[in-house]
Formats: C-alpha cells, structure tokens, sequence
C-alpha cells in the first residue's frame, strides 16, 4: 500500500498543465511541416518550443507520481519516459510522409506507456494509484520531446531524413551515407540524454518542504531551453547556415528569461522560508 505524500498545494490544476503541454507541443511539431511547405528549414526551432512545452508537463506529471513516496525514483521515471518515448518516437517516423507523424508518436507513445505502467504496477506489484496514467504521459512526453530537438538538429523527423544523408565525392559527385546521418552518428541519444536530464532534473531540484510549483515549473522550462541551444549549435551540420542561426538565437533568447525568472522566484521562496527581509543589491534592488 503506498502513501501519498503532498509536494506541494495549490497552483495550476495538473490537468490543465496536461492539455496546454500535449496542445502546444503537437501544434509546434506540426509547425515543423512548414519546412516542406516552404522548401526550406528555417522553422526547425518549433521542434525545439514542442520540446519545452512537453518537458513543463512532464516534470508535473514526475512531482504527481513521486509525491506517492518514491521520490528517489525520478531519474528512473525519467529513463522510462524516454525508453519508452523512444519507441513510439521511432515508430511515429514511418507516418510522416502522411502527416501524421506527430498524432501517431502520442497514440503508440500512450499504448507503449500502459503497458509498462500495468507491468509495474500488476506484475511488480508497485502498487501506485497513478502509476498507469503517469507512464501513459510519460512514454508520450519523451516521444514529443525526442521528436523535437530531432526536428532542430534534421530539419525533419522522417525516418529518411534521419538516416540518410548526401555526402559529396570528388566535387560535384554525390552519395547517399548512413554512417553521417543523425541516426548514424547516434545523435538520437544526446537528444535522448538532454531530454531525460531535462525532464527528471527540475523537479529532483526543488523537492522539498518549500518546493513551488511555478519556480519547479521554470526551471523545467529553463533546463528545456539549455537542452535546445546544444541540439542548435549540433545542428549547423544538417541544416542551413541560416535555419541554426535562428534556432540558437530562439533558444538563448528563452533561456535567459527563464533563467533570470528562476533565479527571481527562487529568491522570493528563499526569503519566505527564511522569514527575513530581502538583501537590497547596491542599487537599491532585492
């Protein structure tokens, strides 16, 4: 039997942080398609905001599933999220000449999230109420977030686009070449490792007694953004000079105002658990 254990009150409802990150991650996946429709690759930085806005989920659903007294098992709810999300990822890749890629990459995610919530929770005998639901979210929230820091590195998340790409030989000659391919180079696994840090690392890093959503909720955007400024600067290998510019440019951007709003909120939360007034800065700024 296992014991729920509150993080932390009040704040916004965990069923709304799910519809506005699933809502507005798969319309910026989908944004992603404007690449195709253009005929070039300037808009791969959407991959990267649907990453940001499936981690902010994510890391909501992690605090729901670890208040149940398993708060040492977030860095593993982050490799299943991931191992799992891989999956579907993968599978998602084959529907993208239909468009469907991103729809089929959360229902696969959803059907492979169950069924390692039932296993855990059936046949390892674990035994937490959310258990199920939160793995469903999870293997959907690591498919989203690995689908997009590809679209930032490979312009794309077709299966083709990413393991395949067009070296030159003896000048004007070309060929097709696996081994420097985003697969071929084993990318997916630094987006895999840059998602998974990401999403198990915001709320590892506020748990506590004055833990506060908004500013567990910040740092996950902020670990999001750092995440995407590493596949942008990967990403002057696959697609246009221009295209990683604008990529590296958006994310700096977001990071460094959800860093600056971190550190604001974790300073507000450091004076009220201190229950002391703010140090005023030389200027006559908290």
């Amino acid at each position: 039997m296992s014991v729920q254990i509150t993080a932390s009150e009040g704040g916004i409802p965990h069923d709304t942080l799910m519809a506005v990150g699933l809502i507005g991650s798969i319309v910026c996946l989908y944004l992603t398609y404007l690449n195709g429709a253009t005929g070039t690759d300037v808009f791969s930085f959407f991959g990267g905001l649907a990453a940001v806005f499936a981690l902010i989920w994510g890391t909501d659903t992690i605090k729901h599933l670890c208040s149940y007294g398993i708060g040492t098992g977030v860095p593993s709810a982050g490799m299943i999220a991931f191992g799992t999300g891989v999956i579907a990822m993968l599978l998602a890749t084959q529907f993208d000449g239909m468009y469907l890629a991103p729809i089929m990459a959360v229902v696969i995610g959803a059907i492979v999230g169950f069924v390692a919530g039932f296993l855990a929770n059936n046949v390892m005998n674990m035994n937490i109420p959310v258990m199920i639901r939160s793995l469903t979210e999870m293997a959907i929230i690591g498919a989203i977030v690995i689908m997009g820091l590809t679209a930032v590195m490979a312009g794309g998340f077709g299966f083709d686009a990413l393991s395949v790409t067009m070296v030159q030989i003896l000048g004007p000659l070309e060929a097709t070449s696996y081994a420097s391919s985003l697969l071929g180079g084993c990318l997916i696994a630094v987006a895999f490792m840059l998602g998974g840090i990401a999403l198990q690392h915001p709320f590892n890093a506020c748990l506590g007694p004055g833990e506060q959503q908004d500013r567990t909720l910040m740092l996950a955007a902020e670990c999001g953004f750092l995440s995407m400024i590493v596949v942008a600067a990967i990403s002057f290998a696959f697609v246009s000079m221009f295209a990683a510019v604008i990529s590296l440019i958006v994310a700096i951007a977001g990071w460094y105002y959800t860093y600056a709003k971190y550190i604001e909120l974790s300073r507000r939360d450091a004076y009220a658990w201190l229950n002391a007034k703010p140090i005023l800065e030389p200027k006559g700024e908290a």
